[in-house]
C-alpha cells in the first residue's frame, strides 16, 4: 500500500486555498490509506520566511491548523497527524541531506527566488527549505505526496536527493511522486493580487474559520472583471475571481445562472457576490461549527497531536537509525 505524506505551514490563518488545495485531499487519501496517511503541521518550516513568521503566534497558529484540519473532516484516529517539531528526526535527516544537495540546485528553486527577492537579507534556512521538506517526506519512506502545483519542483528535488543518498550509501529511500488534487484550481487571492497565500497576509485570504461577516466584508470590495465599469456593462466571469470562487462553493445551477448573468449584464457584481455568500455559508458553516467544538476542548486536540507524534516517531526512529548506519555513524 502506498504511504502518503504531506505537511502544511502554520504561518497564517488556514484559508480556502489550503482547504481546496490540500485539506480535502488529505481527507480523501486518509479514508483510502488509513494510518499509511501521514500529515503534519510543519512548524520548523515557518521561521524560514521572516516576512511571514511571527514567533508570538506560532503555537496558537499550529493549534489552529490542527483544528482546521480536524474540522474539515480529517480523523486523527484514522490517520497520523502531528506537529513536525515533536519528531526531532526531521531536523537530523534534513542535515544529512544538506550534505548531498548542491547550492546551485537550491538557488534554482522558483519559490526561493520569489521569496528571496522580497528580503533585504536572505536566511540560509529559506534556501534549505526544500531539503528539510525532502527529509519530512523520506523520513517515513513516503512514496505519495499530495501537493499544490507550486510544490512539484520541490518533489522533483526530493527524488534527486533520494537518488543521491541511495547512490552514496546504498538503497534506502524511495523516489516519491507528487499527487495533485484532481480538478484543483489555482485559487486567486481576494485582493486580486495573484494566488491566495498566507504569506501575503489576511487581505489576500478567506479563512475557513473566519467569521462569515468578515468574509462578506472582503468579498464586498473584492475586484471583479475590470470590463464591468457600469452595472449595464457585460463581463467575463472567467476573468473574475468571484467567478472562480463560485466554481468552488456554488452548485452547478447557480454557477450557470451567475455566469450567464455576468456575460449579459443580467446580474450585478454585488448580487453575484451575495449569491456566492450563500454557497460559502453552506460550505463553511458546518466546518466552523465543528471547529468551535474542538476549540472548546483543547485537551482533545493536544492529545490527538501527542498520539500522532508517538505514531510518527515509531516509524521515523528506525528509518533514521538505518540512515545513520548507512552514513557510518558510531553506534553505542
Amino acid at each position: 500500500m502506498p504511504r502518503v505524506f504531506s505537511g502544511i505551514q502554520p504561518t497564517g490563518e488556514p484559508h480556502i486555498g489550503n482547504y481546496f488545495g490540500a485539506m480535502r485531499n488529505y481527507v480523501a487519501l486518509g479514508e483510502q490509506y488509513g494510518k499509511n496517511s501521514i500529515y503534519c503541521v510543519v512548524d520548523l518550516h515557518a521561521p524560514t520566511n521572516p516576512a511571514a513568521f511571527d514567533p508570538a503566534l506560532l503555537a496558537a497558529r499550529t493549534l489552529d491548523m490542527a483544528v482546521a484540519n480536524f474540522a474539515a473532516g480529517l480523523d486523527p484516529q484514522k490517520v497520523i497527524f502531528f506537529v513536525q517539531s515533536h519528531v526531532r528526526e526531521h531536523a537530523e535527516l534534513g542535515w544529512l541531506f544538506t550534505l548531498l544537495t548542491p547550492v546551485g540546485e537550491l538557488e534554482r528553486m522558483t519559490q526561493y527566488k520569489d521569496k528571496a527577492q522580497k528580503l533585504e537579507s536572505t536566511p540560509a534556512g529559506l534556501l534549505m527549505y526544500p531539503v528539510l521538506q525532502a527529509a519530512d517526506i523520506l523520513l517515513y519512506k513516503a512514496d505519495t505526496v499530495p501537493v499544490g502545483e507550486d510544490q512539484v519542483q520541490h518533489i522533483e528535488l526530493t527524488r534527486e536527493i533520494a537518488r543521491k543518498f541511495n547512490h552514496a550509501y546504498g538503497e534506502t529511500f524511495p523516489e516519491p511522486r507528487a499527487v495533485l488534487a484532481e480538478g484543483a484550481l489555482r485559487i486567486p487571492g481576494v485582493d486580486g493580487q495573484g494566488k491566495m497565500s498566507k504569506s501575503k497576509g489576511e487581505a489576500s485570504t478567506l479563512g475557513i474559520l473566519e467569521p462569515l461577516e468578515s468574509i462578506w466584508q472582503k468579498l464586498r470590495v473584492a475586484p471583479t472583471d475590470p470590463a464591468r465599469v457600469r452595472r449595464t456593462d457585460p463581463g467575463d466571469p472567467d476573468k473574475c475571481l468571484v467567478g472562480d470562487y463560485h466554481k468552488l462553493f456554488s452548485d452547478a445551477e447557480t454557477v450557470a445562472e451567475v455566469y450567464a448573468g455576468c456575460r449579459t449584464a443580467g446580474i450585478g457584481c454585488v448580487d453575484c457576490k451575495k449569491k456566492l455568500m450563500v454557497g460559502i455559508g453552506a460550505h463553511l458553516g458546518p466546518i466552523q461549527e465543528r471547529a468551535a467544538a474542538l476549540q472548546a476542548d483543547p485537551d482533545y486536540v493536544r492529545d490527538a497531536l501527542a498520539q500522532g507524534a508517538r505514531e510518527a516517531r515509531a516509524i521515523a526512529q528506525p528509518i533514521m537509525e538505518e540512515a545513520r548506519e548507512r552514513v557510518g555513524f558510531l553506534r553505542l
